[in-house]
């Protein structure tokens, strides 16, 4: 009995925890109920139930490697996040993983720490024209960005990063891949032409990660995606990670991945709580004059304005500029040096309004965006999560402003039903009639299209080559006052009786032909006078002159053959095999 006293525990408040199952970690460990109010005795059976583990708290117990931590400890990173908690492990055991998580929550990081690991350990070196580990992304923003983190965290690994997108030099991207490549960071449609070309080849890849994997399944890349996965080999890790993942997707996603590992931190398509969100109803055509006002009064550090269409862009950049707003447009009619140096001036700060597409909504991990602006309400639910998702980033606050015409109130109906909230309506300022009258009279005239101004212009050339051509004097060769017009045309014959043409009449001019000065005009033997547009006869290298029985003539070389040097050399012309050196003796072809 004394024996079995010493068993006993105390009454305490909190969980009961066994000493043979405790898990050396800096992160709250609970298990079971709490205990009565009567002791109890401890039981192994009870003891050897699985712990629920919560996540752990730095990245030290994760397994990563030491230069992989000291790259994060030089930014000041000790605490992962919940999807880099659950994603780096699983990684780091080589399965394959579908990660879903709201954006800004570092799901780059969650598969380059782990996947650069498992790079190092293996020990191989990435052979020319290969990759190791290929990353594809939607949008070049995306794509550079990653690449940029990839080069941190692997500062201290040896393992060469290399970038492939649109808009840059292909011969450039050959280059960067004669080496080899450890981690290639692309997107789909550089790729594929890099593979045409055979430039690259996925045959020896051990990780594929698609980041924003819902867009890259969707119909404008499943295509290229499909294509890409045939070249791959098939025992290779894959990871796809993204803010949102409808069904449609998931069971498409199905057939890429093999019994993969699902981490959810949050529900799917869910917005950060720390966003302040609010809609106004406005008209379509009184939606400029809002913002411009927004723009002046709301202390704004940085914002995001976002519009449905390219034009829509330019067309909010120029109203902006003239109302004394600074304002600089990204989109996918941009070349890839203005869409570089927009980014590069709304980082640094020098331009504070950034007026984009949703290309920039890709995972565009910009800092201090205190405003982002919904000038078009997306017709794509899920875009407005990654929209919104530009602000509020690494545990800031932000602000979501939406401006809703009448057309657009369905769009926000499925909104609020994807992520189940309601926004708040916001009503227009109390002075907005005034300012939007007085910035009307202010509006500067509106350019022509350019479509129908391009359009006239073209008919207007064509017109104008027309009339030119009719006046040339080389198309009328004996004009109206010319006194030749009446006289007949003396004709003059050749030594062998050939009827040559007239002597006041111009040769004919033609687009390509170069005029020929002093024509040779050499009798044959034959009679009949040598053409100076190629052989009369195909298969003789003269000219006019037939073969006999066979054989070439004398000082002529087979058929086909080149003219022979001091003798009479094939007839080059367009109709003829004539030689492939410069004849002697005949006529050289205006062509």
């Amino acid at each position: 009995m004394q024996r079995d006293r010493t068993l006993l525990k105390p009454r305490i408040s909190g969980p009961r925890r066994c000493p043979e199952r405790l898990i050396a970690s800096s992160s709250p460990i609970t298990r079971g109920a709490p205990h009565s109010r009567r002791p109890l005795r401890a039981n192994p059976a009870r003891c050897a139930r699985p712990l629920k583990v919560f996540p752990i708290t730095t990245f030290q117990s994760l397994g990563l490697s030491q230069p992989v931590l000291d790259a994060l400890a030089s930014k000041n990173y000790f605490t992962p996040t919940p999807i880099q908690a659950q994603a780096i492990p699983t990684v780091l055991s080589g399965r394959d993983l579908l990660g879903i998580a709201q954006t800004g929550t570092g799901k780059t990081a969650a598969f380059m720490l782990p996947s650069i690991d498992r790079l190092v350990a293996s020990g191989k070196k990435a052979a020319p024209g290969r990759c190791r580990m290929l990353v594809i992304a939607p949008t070049r923003e995306l794509a550079s960005q990653i690449a940029e983190n990839a080069i941190f965290y692997a500062r201290g690994s040896r393992l060469h990063v290399a970038t492939v997108f649109g808009g840059t030099s292909i011969y450039k991207n050959k280059q960067d891949m004669a080496r080899g490549a450890d981690i290639l960071v692309c997107t789909p449609g550089r790729l594929v032409d890099l593979i045409e070309q055979r430039a690259v080849n996925l045959d020896a890849t051990e990780i594929l990660v698609l980041d924003e994997a819902d867009q890259m399944l969707d119909l404008g890349f499943i295509h290229a995606l499909k294509w890409i996965c045939q070249r791959l080999p098939a025992e290779r890790q894959t990871l796809f990670f993204s803010a949102t993942m409808p069904a449609s997707i998931r069971d498409l996603a199905g057939k890429f991945i093999k019994n993969p590992v699902e981490v959810a931190v949050t529900p799917a398509a869910t917005t950060v709580q720390r966003i302040v969100q609010s809609v106004t109803f406005v008209d379509q055509s009184e939606k400029g004059f809002l913002l411009t006002l927004t723009l002046k009064r709301e202390p704004i550090e940085r914002a995001l304005v976002f519009s449905r269409t390219k034009h829509g862009c330019d067309k909010i950049v120029r109203l902006l500029n003239a109302s004394g707003v600074p304002a600089v447009a990204i989109h996918g009619n941009k070349s890839q040096p203005q869409r570089e140096r927009a980014l590069a001036d709304f980082k640094s700060g020098r331009v504070k309004v950034l007026i984009a597409t949703d290309i920039a909504a890709r995972g565009i991990d910009v800092t201090g965006v205190s405003h982002v602006i919904n000038y078009d309400l997306p017709n794509v639910p899920e875009q407005y999560v990654h929209r919104i998702g530009r602000t509020a980033r690494n545990g800031a606050e932000g602000i979501a402003l939406s401006m809703c015409s009448g057309d657009e109130r369905a769009h926000l109906k499925l909104i609020e039903k994807l992520t189940r909230q309601k926004i708040e309506a916001t009503p227009l300022p109390s002075d907005f009639a005034a300012e939007a009258s007085r910035m009307r009279a202010l509006r500067p005239t509106p350019e022509p299209e350019r479509g129908r101004r391009d359009e006239g212009h073209r008919h207007n050339q064509k017109l104008n080559r027309g009339r030119a051509r009719d006046a040339d004097p080389r198309r009328d060769v004996i004009g109206n006052n010319d006194p030749r017009r009446d006289m007949p045309q003396r004709e003059e014959r050749a030594p062998g009786g050939a009827q040559r043409r007239p002597a006041h009449a111009a040769r004919p001019v033609t687009a390509h032909a170069r005029p020929i000065a002093n024509p040779v005009r050499a009798a044959t033997p034959g009679g009949g006078q040598r053409a100076a547009f190629g052989a009369a006869n195909p298969g003789n290298g003269q000219g006019g002159r037939p073969e006999r029985d066979g054989h070439s003539p004398q000082g002529q070389r087979p058929a086909g053959g080149g003219g022979r040097p001091g003798g009479n050399g094939g007839q080059r012309g367009r109709g003829g095999s004539g030689g492939s050196g410069r004849p002697s003796g005949g006529q050289r072809s205006a062509y």
